[in-house]
């Protein structure tokens, strides 16, 4: 099973394999906060960007160890990418899967303001 998402104006789409997550985190730190992501990390080998490399722009702030990428025709930013415990993975804003219930996912609350 996969999940496919897409920025607002479809320029960039993704599939992730596997299943649908039931779970989110919802982090309280700057970036995330103003953005309002909902946020799943898969690793980075069942990440597949289908399309928009090249409208991809890329936002890094703190300690510059998140790449968060973005549209840069509808600014819309689908997913992150960085590390975990050492291993590449990918964060995945689920706001931006459309197959995704975003009212039944069991949410997560980080501190990340405190980090």
């Amino acid at each position: 099973m996969a999940y496919r998402g897409s920025c607002h104006c479809g320029a960039v789409t993704f599939t992730v394999e596997g299943e649908p997550p039931a779970k989110a985190m919802s982090c309280n730190c700057s970036h995330c906060r103003r953005k309002g992501f909902l946020l799943t990390f898969v690793p980075e080998a069942q990440f597949t960007l289908d399309q928009g490399a090249e409208r991809l722009g890329s936002y890094e702030f703190n300690r510059h160890a998140i790449h968060h990428k973005f549209c840069t025709r509808c600014g819309t930013q689908p997913f992150a990418q960085g590390e975990m415990g050492g291993a590449a993975i990918r964060a995945i804003n689920l706001r931006c899967v459309p197959d995704v219930d975003l009212e039944s996912l069991e949410i997560e609350k980080v501190d990340g303001a405190s980090f």
